[in-house]
């Protein structure tokens, strides 16, 4: 990052240590609005030093930021860094755990292809072996099945219009998060950046779809969007997902659906429900790249009738009911077998590997 001459308030980042947020996980102080907005303002113009920075992130998750903070975080990174392009459609934002998966297969792009397929247009965003687990993220298996993902914003919104699926790559719209990528990597654990660049949404779209490892951090997530100036969610939908990723797990998934001016709701998801008898081991994989995407070439194609096909259209449904293009998920779940079964599904994957 750069060094530049920007001017900010009275809480660098030391005293924001020692007089606000570093004094410990049960003694710390919440920031304000103002300080939080400064501090990750002179992170982006690379004024802290490493130690610093490293003491900062570190003094944040032990005292847990609250939503007004995350949120103040938020507006920062789309005023300062997100670069947006807004397709013609409004698509659902699919925001993944950017450091991605290295048990399961990644369903996100079979499934928002199926729901592309169907009508709902889907945006999908991650970066590259993105920090701490620097797993297999979207980008990787789109590039496995041969679709181009080092796009521009203004070319990722040509292809949710051309397509019905759009991928946005971190570097090229969120160049100051990506820019932190180093220090994320030595410090070895997460920090708020890897909240907040989920919710980047980069085609400002109306409604998120999103994961979360416990159902108090999705309340926390919906707070944030309530918080925030800058982020314009009229639905978001979060789901204990499958390594933390958007994709349902087998057997029972907890999900919390909130929608603007309403009280956030939960409930679960049972597989079983909807006749699919599987196990967390019966979707897991060694290479997570390359079967995610031979998996997803195979389930688009109607060649597999198994665990893999049923997790990727229940998978689709959940996008579709996201954006409330069907009224439930056996709605949703019927018209995913429709378009994989009618070629429509499989059609879309090849305008993209021609996009």
């Amino acid at each position: 990052m750069t060094q530049t001459t920007q001017e900010f308030g009275e809480w660098p980042l030391k005293r924001l240590l020692t007089e606000v947020v570093g004094s410990g996980p049960k003694s710390a102080e919440d920031m304000t609005r103002e300080q939080a907005r400064e501090a990750l303002q002179r992170i982006f113009a690379g004024e802290p030093d490493e130690t610093t920075l490293g003491a900062f992130w570190l003094a944040n998750r032990w005292k847990r930021n609250n939503p007004e903070e995350l949120a103040a975080y938020a507006d920062v990174m789309r005023e300062e860094s997100v670069i947006t392009a807004e397709p013609n459609a409004n698509p659902v934002d699919c925001g993944a755990n950017y450091d991605g998966k290295h048990t399961s297969a990644l369903l996100g792009v079979g499934a928002g292809v199926v729901a592309a397929a169907a009508g709902t247009p889907i945006v999908v965003h991650s970066g590259d072996r993105v920090p701490t687990q620097k797993e297999t993220a979207y980008k990787h298996v789109l590039e496995e099945l041969g679709v181009r993902t080092e796009l521009e914003p203004a070319e990722s919104a040509d292809m949710v219009d051309e397509t019905g699926f759009g991928f946005y790559y971190q570097p090229a719209f969120n160049p100051a998060v990506h820019d932190l990528l180093d220090r994320r990597d030595q410090m070895g654990v997460r920090t708020f950046i890897n909240t907040i660049e989920t919710v980047a949404n980069p085609a400002n779209a109306d409604v998120h779809l999103g994961s979360f490892y416990h159902l108090a951090f999705a309340k926390k997530l919906t707070d944030l969007i309530r918080e925030s100036d800058e982020l314009e969610y009229s639905r978001a939908i979060f789901f204990q997902g499958m390594e933390g990723y958007d994709d349902i797990r087998p057997g029972y998934t907890k999900v919390a659906e909130w929608n603007e001016g309403e009280d956030l709701e939960d409930y679960e998801i049972e597989t079983a429900e909807y006749g699919m008898e599987m196990e967390n081991e019966d979707l897991e994989v060694e290479n997570v790249a390359a079967e995610s995407a031979a998996i997803t070439e195979e389930v688009l194609a109607g060649e597999r009738e198994d665990d893999f096909a049923d997790a990727i259209a229940l998978n689709g449904a959940l996008r579709m009911y996201a954006r409330q293009d069907v009224d439930t998920l056996e709605d949703g779940l019927e018209r995913a077998r429709e378009v994989i079964a009618d070629g429509s599904a499989e059609a879309v994957l090849e305008e993209l590997r021609e996009f």
